[in-house]
């Protein structure tokens, strides 16, 4: 009986059908499937057949479905594997070490007691509009520090972004004094107030910035083209980008030879975006509450 009355009361409490809600409603699933419309089209060209794609254009659904790009990707599954570990391995190191070095040096330029603020602000802030170029920064890293065929090479040159060290600047400069005054008088140390009281206080902003570490570290590829040279420290982008080359190749060899190779070439590209996205797109699901708190934090006031 108790159980039936909840029900009734909560059928009571549904607000009434509004055609404005509805239509809001009908709005947003409108605006999903167009944000999403791109990834299926990718998806769905992966599994085409490249005379069909390019008879009648992109489609929802594969035109001749076949699986033969993926196999092309996965005739080499050792290097491939070998390539996502490097991936893995780059990514983790760059965004620990980055977010950490970024957060220490926010966190020193947040302290007004710090008589060297105003320098260190103006040359984080100077770098961040002018910076050395790409050859200078392929001298001092291959020339100076000798990172060459060294997995070092693809960490280093992009761990310390000066955008991210004014962001935990601002984050770190809007903690309640309060709270750093009073563990001060309780005897805690910078390193333990940076640890235990403003890293935990600052989560949406670490969730945001190393999400943005890994999608930079996860996507780049022009390190490895500048410093390595051994195939097994390509990173998974710098493979790709090698099979992309090597087909393109052979398939202008097949057009000059006049002779019937099949390659892929479209939907090549498409699958290597699924293979190459997938992992990056499974960390955004899980950081994606952070990600918006992070994004959003400081917007409104009061």
């Amino acid at each position: 009986m108790a159980q039936a009355q909840a029900v009734v009361r909560s059928v009571r409490r549904r607000k009434p059908f509004s055609v404005g809600r509805a239509l809001i409603h009908i709005g947003l699933a409108v605006v999903g499937f167009l944000c999403i419309m791109p990834m299926l089209l990718v998806i769905s060209t992966s599994l085409s057949d490249d005379l069909l794609v390019a008879r009648n254009g992109l489609s929802l659904l594969p035109q001749g479905f076949t699986t033969y790009t993926y196999d092309f990707i996965l005739s080499s599954p050792a290097q491939l594997l070998r390539s996502y570990g490097v991936t893995l391995i780059v990514t983790a190191s760059g965004t620990a070490g980055g977010v950490l070095v970024s957060a220490l040096m926010g966190y020193a330029l947040a302290h007004r007691e710090f008589k060297l603020r105003g320098v260190f602000v103006f040359i984080v802030v100077f770098t961040m509009l002018f910076n050395g170029g790409m050859v200078p920064t392929y001298l001092i890293v291959r020339g100076t520090l000798g990172l060459h065929d060294n997995i070092l090479a693809l960490i280093l040159p992009t761990m310390i972004i000066p955008w991210y060290i004014m962001m935990f600047r601002t984050q770190f400069s809007s903690l309640p004094h309060e709270i750093m005054e009073s563990a001060k008088i309780d005897g805690a140390g910078e390193w333990r107030m940076f640890f235990q009281i403003a890293m935990p206080l600052s989560r949406p902003w670490l969730a945001t910035i190393g999400l943005m570490y890994i999608l930079k570290y996860w996507n780049e590829w022009i390190p490895a083209m500048m410093y390595i040279e051994d195939p097994k420290l390509f990173p998974l982008q710098y493979l790709l980008q090698a099979i992309v080359r090597n087909a393109q190749f052979l398939r202008s060899m097949a057009q000059a030879m006049t002779t019937q190779v099949k390659l892929p070439g479209l939907s090549l590209q498409m699958a290597m975006v699924v293979v190459a996205a997938g992992p990056a797109m499974f960390v955004f699901m899980f950081l994606q509450k952070y990600f918006v708190r992070g994004l959003t934090a400081g917007a409104v006031k009061g």
